[in-house]
């Protein structure tokens, strides 16, 4: 099974294309965004934070709270249809969470291999350092998962990523 990655102005084709079961959003608290019609209520999860490393004034820090809803809700993914990753652009905390998922769901597949699919898969891919961080303590992966995603190093320059899937398997 995959788990499809897109930003914000795809979902809607990327939903009709691939028929995930179960959404995630993460977007910035507040900003607008309807549910699809084609999710019900209980396969749509919406983390809202920005998308920073950093705590700044007026704006929400990723948490390991964030990390361990995102946990709790792919853990009751069944996997018989695709997962769907979006946030506004596509290549930060969307990437982030794929890598979390997959990291999570695959937890014998080795970190660097993995960072290294999602960058072939997307060029522009920056995943979110805090994200990141919070999800290698979560899973006890002792650093290896931000040494993976440090070594890729930052993505190229986009004002939106390409939508991709990454697979939970080699």
């Amino acid at each position: 099974m995959q788990i499809h990655v897109c930003s914000l102005a795809n979902v809607p084709k990327t939903i009709e294309a691939v028929r995930p079961s179960r959404l995630v959003t993460l977007l910035t608290a507040g900003m607008p965004f309807e549910r699809p019609a084609g999710i019900a209520p209980e396969n749509h999860l919406l983390l809202s934070m920005n998308d920073i490393a950093v705590a700044q004034d007026g704006l929400v820090l990723p948490g390991r709270e964030h990390v361990e809803r995102l946990l709790e809700f792919v853990s009751l993914w069944d996997q018989r249809s695709p997962l769907l990753i979006h946030c506004f652009a596509g290549i930060s905390r969307s990437t982030a969470a794929a890598y979390i998922a997959a990291a999570a769901l695959s937890p014998d597949r080795d970190e660097v291999e993995l960072a290294k699919a999602l960058r072939q898969l997307s060029p522009s891919a920056t995943p979110n350092p805090r994200l990141i961080e919070h999800g290698d303590a979560i899973l006890g992966r002792n650093g290896r998962m931000v040494g993976a995603i440090r070594a890729i190093g930052r993505g190229c320059d986009a004002y939106e990523g390409n939508s991709f899937a990454l697979p939970l398997k080699l």
